[in-house]
């Protein structure tokens, strides 16, 4: 668990920092394009990518249901 933490402390550091700079450098192709709100924040969904990828689990569905569910309880 504090594995997670840690890394989630990290990703949530640098999406802080880095987010606001890139959105300021996207350019814009004359179209409006949407911005919705979404459930999860952008460093969770980094945070369970790196821990997928560092797992030694072959595919995402068996990483989610083995790891993530148990984990969260």
């Amino acid at each position: 668990m504090d594995n997670l933490v840690d890394v989630f402390c990290g990703v949530d550091d640098f999406c802080a920092i880095f987010i606001p700079q890139w959105e300021k450098q996207c350019l814009t192709g004359g179209t409006h394009k949407r911005q919705r709100q979404s459930r999860m924040g952008m460093s969770e969904i980094m945070t369970i990518s790196i821990l997928f990828h560092t797992s030694n689990h072959r595919d995402f569905k068996n990483h989610h249901t083995g790891y993530l569910a148990l984990l969260f309880k």
